[in-house]
């Protein structure tokens, strides 16, 4: 255990991170520091200040993989830091992460408000929408925003609005192929296996490409939508990836000078 690095890694980090990030109050008492103090990391890893206080201080026992897991979800620490934590604290190769990442980043976020003329689409490893702009709930109905809105409940169960899609297809399968993904990486997210339940028993369609075991790498895609107010659109979609979250960016444009561009300029001017 190289309990100095370790000690310098979880001051850093702990540094480098802002209250607002994580969603907390600034308080009233100033801070001698921008970043966190040792007391919030130590509440949101769910272990206590002094066994904190010793970690920092390179003198404390080696810590387990629970007590690690803790740490790298309070300090939103990427795949590769996670990694690096657990190999500081002489504790081999870390176990699966608990779960499917559920926020977004902040830098991720501010993108989607600088893409007037864009959709925008952040979901999570199980199709959670995690964040999207405004164009985005025009061009696919405004329940995209709602608690618990998931695209693969939406293709699958019919959850919320869908629209007639030329990619519905293989879409489908797109989706079948990252959720099989995500069973692997997140064997104990009990939200994701509870997903996979609710779309085994409601789709036999599901039930039958699972079983396909399809393969599907994100990229660029063509589809033509029929909207509602719009009437029919030919969008591409590309897919940006933000590996350290599992996630992806969804990008849906139209051609340069099509009619499907000009609607989606009067889509953007109209939210």
């Amino acid at each position: 255990m190289a309990r100095q690095e370790l000690a310098r890694f979880l001051r850093d980090r702990r540094d480098g991170l802002r209250p607002a990030q994580l969603g907390l109050a600034e308080g009233a008492a100033p801070r001698r520091t921008p970043g966190l103090r040792r007391e919030e990391v130590a509440e949101l890893a769910h272990m206590s200040v002094d066994y904190y206080v010793r970690l920092e201080q390179a003198r404390g026992p080696r810590p387990s993989a629970r007590i690690l897991d803790g740490l790298a979800q309070a300090l939103r620490l990427t795949a590769a830091e996670r990694s690096h934590l657990f190999g500081l604290a002489g504790a081999g190769a870390p176990p699966p992460a608990a779960g499917a990442v559920r926020r977004v980043r902040p830098h991720v976020a501010r993108m989607l408000e600088r893409l007037p003329e864009t959709g925008a689409v952040v979901t999570d490893a199980s199709y959670d929408v995690v964040a999207w702009n405004p164009l985005a709930r025009a061009l696919l109905g405004g329940d995209l925003g709602r608690p618990g809105a998931n695209l693969a409940r939406r293709r699958f169960l019919g959850e919320g609005r869908a629209y007639e899609s030329s990619s519905a297809e293989e879409f489908g399968h797109i989706v079948v192929a990252r959720l099989r993904r995500a069973a692997a990486r997140y064997p104990r997210d009990a939200r994701l296996g509870a997903l996979l339940g609710d779309l085994r028993d409601g789709s036999e369609e599901f039930r039958r490409i699972w079983e396909t075991r399809p393969v599907h790498a994100p990229g660029h895609r063509t589809k033509v939508i029929d909207h509602p107010d719009a009437g029919p659109l030919r969008l591409n979609c590309d897919v940006l990836l933000v590996p350290e979250d599992d996630q992806e960016v969804v990008l849906i444009t139209a051609d340069p000078g099509s009619p499907s561009a000009r609607t989606l300029r009067g889509l953007s001017a109209g939210v």
